[in-house]
């Protein structure tokens, strides 16, 4: 059965292989009428999108998957006509393929230059919503790159009819199918030999839950592009503008519970605590966030619970909220370095070189000064869309879009010239 499988992955990502070359070359408007075409396919292929998701949900009620879950993987007219104006919005982005900076002049007469091209094959794994199908799609289309996408096993007749409708918009602009290959296996098994197939696969990028992220990454012989979790802070330094903090603060815990860049953490400064934090809890307690402190807070909000070692390092994804009063800047950092995930955290201070120091010295993928941290989002960044979020260090960092879906090769014009020295 493995060595079938295995067979199968490797023929697939072979052929993706062959495709991402032609990909590479497309022209954007070709790139471009792809995408707006399959955009038309899935308005037309509305009722027959709506029938196979119907079958992933009957499965999944059956199989007594919660509301939340279900919820993820409906699809309805609304999020069809989503997903066509998803793909219509890429094809108006700027293309970054090709494009050359810092072209130098040597003194030897060459001139050095970086041009932007393609990752090749990117292998896309995720879980129960089918819209990341043509968003996962459209973005490596654009960006050039073949694409190998395993969506949740739940959402298997869902994403096939999507595939269909990107499969046609490729073949209308006569581009290979295979630039876009939604995986026709459902074996957990699948992914496990996806990730290790070096030979063809250049890139791998879980979207989910920690527990899938954290599995792919431990097998993964590819290289992986990805966030664990999202233990957010909030900064609230002495000084700051308390209107200001008050509105900010609010907004990053409550704006959306569900999100990895969602407040988890609050640290205030000890001078502000008294004047900031009986007001901000009034607003979290209206809202119904469970509050969490350590002594100093629970000091100033009755209704807080005292915070266990273990709640400063927990991403909720829930209307809880932990909050610390801290003596100084230093202690904010420190806390920050210590139980930070890198993915986003940010300073509300009247303080320059207070805030200053944050930019430089907080190592996430996202710093951010008088803004809530809702704002680490791709388009909210000006990408467009994003693929998702890297708390990496390493090629793409922070939202993850179209150029993050590309690499740099240097190139070099001469005219003749021959090295003497």
């Amino acid at each position: 059965m493995t060595s079938a499988l295995s067979a199968q992955l490797d023929a697939l990502g072979q052929r993706a292989r062959q495709a991402a070359r032609l990909g590479a070359r497309a022209s954007t408007a070709t790139k471009n009428q792809a995408l707006r075409a399959a955009a038309s396919i899935l308005r037309r292929d509305q009722k027959n999108l709506l029938h196979a998701n119907a079958q992933d949900v009957t499965h999944a009620r059956a199989h007594g998957q919660d509301a939340a879950f279900i919820d993820r993987l409906t699809l309805t007219t609304k999020s069809i006509e989503a997903m066509a104006v998803g793909l219509e919005q890429i094809a108006d982005l700027p293309d970054p393929v090709g494009a050359i900076n810092g072209l130098t002049r040597r003194p030897s007469g060459i001139e050095v230059g970086q041009m932007r091209v393609p990752l090749g094959v990117i292998a896309i794994i995720y879980e129960s919503r089918p819209n990341v199908t043509a968003d996962a799609a459209g973005l490596c289309l654009k960006a050039g790159n073949a694409c190998l996408l395993r969506g949740g096993s739940e959402a298997h007749h869902s994403n096939q009819a999507i595939a269909r409708a990107l499969h046609e918009g490729l073949e209308s602009a006569q581009l290979p199918t295979d630039l876009i290959q939604v995986l026709p296996m459902t074996d957990r098994a699948a992914v496990d030999i996806l990730v290790t197939l070096t030979q063809w696969v250049d890139v791998v990028v879980p979207r989910g839950g920690k527990g899938l992220i954290e599995r792919i990454s431990a097998r993964a012989r590819v290289p992986v592009l990805k966030h664990l979790h999202g233990v957010c802070h909030t900064y609230i330094d002495s000084g700051a503008d308390i209107p200001m903090a008050l509105r900010v603060a609010d907004n990053a815990k409550t704006q959306r519970y569900g999100t990895c860049n969602t407040m988890e953490t609050l640290l205030v400064h000890q001078d502000i605590a008294p004047s900031i934090l009986p007001p901000l809890a009034a607003l979290y307690l209206a809202k119904g966030v469970e509050l969490r402190g350590d002594e100093a807070a629970c000091s100033l909000i009755p209704q807080a619970v005292p915070a266990t070692e273990e709640d400063w390092s927990t991403e909720y994804l829930a209307p809880i909220l932990s909050i610390r009063v801290v003596p100084d800047l230093d202690a904010a950092l420190d806390h920050i370095a210590q139980y930070g995930s890198q993915h986003t955290d940010a300073i509300l201070t009247n303080h320059w070189e207070h805030a200053q120091r944050f930019l430089r010295e907080v190592d996430s993928s996202s710093v951010m000064v008088n803004a809530s941290t809702r704002f680490a989002d791709g388009f909210e960044y000006g990408l467009g869309a994003e693929i998702g979020i890297s708390t990496d260090k390493l090629h793409a960092r922070g939202p993850v879009g179209l150029e993050g879906l590309t690499s740099q090769k240097y190139i070099v014009l001469g005219h003749g010239e021959t090295r003497t020295g």
